[in-house]
């Protein structure tokens, strides 16, 4: 089985590198097969020219770079279109979200035919309070509104089959939201708790007014 990490970058140049070595080092020995799909979302940094390096010495890294920043929506739908696995995986360059859980949910797939995909949420909330209780209406509301329901907490995070992830790139929308859409086409999900780390290094890509519009 063929593993596919989709990686959205935006000014990473901070964490990437340190992100390869962790999945290489995860990975060795575990993951036979997988490859890595970096989409720089029009860095203004050295991120371009640090994936290139990776990209130059290694046979099973991908790079797709945007003339321009398009947004994460944009960044993860780019790679998962480049996806050649047959499970793929969205997961951030900053290693808030480790690769030892990818392990994890991929154990989860191997061993239960019945599950289509896992989705990590955040167990231990480690957010300022302001953030929690947006996040939470956020959730409140958009269950409300809409007939497919959101998993509170649930993040892009997550692992799915080939068949699940083709589905999902049958949707032509033009506004994506990634989570709604990984609802929408109804695969059975597994959630699975996960605690989001420090930063490996850089600053937050997502600070509270951004998160705020994005919602």
């Amino acid at each position: 089985m063929k593993l596919t990490l989709v990686v959205p970058c935006f000014n990473e140049e901070e964490s990437i590198i340190n992100f390869y070595t962790e999945v290489t080092r995860a990975f060795k020995d575990k993951v036979e097969d997988y490859e890595l799909v970096f989409v720089n979302d029009g860095s203004r940094d050295k991120t371009p020219e640090i994936l290139r390096a990776i990209y130059e010495r290694a046979d099973n890294v991908k790079v797709v770079n945007f003339s321009r920043n398009f947004g994460k929506e944009a960044a993860i739908y780019a790679g998962l279109r480049q996806s050649s696995g047959d499970y793929t995986c969205v997961i951030d360059a900053d290693l808030q979200q480790r690769p030892e859980v990818v392990l994890e949910m991929k154990e989860i797939l191997d061993e239960n035919a019945d599950i289509d995909c896992v989705a990590a949420y955040q167990g231990e909330r480690k957010e300022s309070k302001l953030l929690v209780f947006f996040k939470d209406k956020f959730y409140q509301i958009i269950n409300k509104l809409s007939d497919v329901e959101l998993y509170p907490g649930a993040s892009d995070f997550r692992l799915m089959r080939r068949q699940m992830l083709d589905s999902v790139l049958e949707m032509s929308e033009y506004s994506r939201f990634s989570k709604g859409i990984f609802s929408f086409v109804g695969y059975n999900t597994k959630y699975i708790p996960y605690e989001v780390q420090e930063r490996a290094a850089g600053t937050s890509k997502w600070p509270f007014m951004k998160l705020f519009r994005y919602a």
